[in-house]
């Protein structure tokens, strides 16, 4: 067997490296991901967080990162828009990396601080577009995908309002739950407890039928914008070289990962769709990547968002 057979990989701690600053949604299912990973590989999976210009700074540090399985990204699909919103983007999402398996896809939801005058989408479309209603639009930077969200929504509706970019969903949310900012559009991990205890009002989700955790929260397509559907999916990738036996051994981690019963369960409270066992492997997160890629230059392109 080779030295980097699954008998000798790991022999010690892996790194997951998380783009995002901590508290957003995708740091809260890749730090349940990396618990879950580090009980069926017998190591500790280190989270790491390297926030900064919309997940392409932590994709950098891992692209860098030597080809030995200790170092991985979990990312959003961010990492698919990327090449559309960034003219000199350091790396190569598709061929800088190993795909090692789709990991979940999780709604979007739009939220308003809690004292807005009302929770009807088409009210609040209708301020949008009334000079005299201004309206702030947090997000959590370029390339977020709360800023994904804003820009389709601004541009499928012909909207007004101002965005407000933030480093990270963790400041967005701190200045929506404070009144600063009118609205977010994020997932359900980072705002369904503000929701449940009140603190942020929903408006809609962007699904085509009503989520089970949020049943009295219409959709998009039921207020108004017909078809406007956007889920967020997750991947595990490795830097490119990564040999085969360690991507094996890496993938059949995850797969045993998302059946441990305690991240199903946190997962579902956050309306997270698992990954069956043939979308979690390689060849299934490279094709689906490829094919993202390609549709986001397409969409952007469509609402008239040009790359920096």
């Amino acid at each position: 067997m080779s030295s980097w057979g699954q008998s000798s990989f790991p022999n010690k701690p892996v790194h997951i490296v998380i783009p995002f600053p901590p508290g957003g949604s995708t740091d809260v299912l890749g730090r349940l991901l990396g618990a879950s990973m580090s009980n069926n590989l017998g190591q500790t999976v280190i989270i790491e967080n390297t926030g900064g210009a919309g997940g392409t700074i932590g994709a950098t540090k891992v692209a860098r990162s030597p080809a030995d399985g200790y170092t991985l990204l979990f990312h959003n699909m961010a990492h698919a828009s990327a090449p559309a919103l960034y003219s000199k983007l350091p790396y190569n999402p598709i061929s800088d990396f190993e795909a090692i398996g789709i990991v979940t896809e999780v709604p979007m939801i739009l939220v308003a601080r809690k004292n807005f005058p009302t929770n009807q989408l088409n009210e609040i479309l209708t301020m949008a577009k009334n000079n005299g209603n201004p309206l702030n639009f947090a997000n959590a930077g370029v390339g977020a995908t709360s800023q994904l969200c804003e820009a389709l929504l601004k541009s499928t509706t012909s909207s007004q309002w101002t965005s407000v970019p933030y480093k990270g969903t963790g400041p967005a949310l701190n200045d929506l739950l404070g009144g600063q900012v009118d609205f977010i559009c994020d997932q359900p991990a980072s705002t369904i407890a503000h929701i449940k205890a009140g603190n942020l009002k929903p408006i809609a989700v962007a699904t085509k039928n009503r989520l089970k955790i949020l049943p009295q929260v219409p959709t998009f397509s039921e207020s108004g914008v017909p078809g406007f559907e956007l889920t967020v999916w997750h991947g595990l990738y490795a830097p490119k070289g990564t040999p085969k036996e360690v991507i094996d051994r890496l993938a059949g981690s995850l797969r045993e990962a998302l059946k441990d019963p305690i991240l199903i369960e946190r997962f579902q409270e956050m309306s997270a769709s698992i990954a069956t066992p043939g979308q979690a492997n390689p060849e299934a997160l490279q094709s689906f990547l490829k094919s993202d890629v390609d549709r986001w230059k397409a969409t952007l392109k469509a609402a008239g968002i040009q790359p920096e």
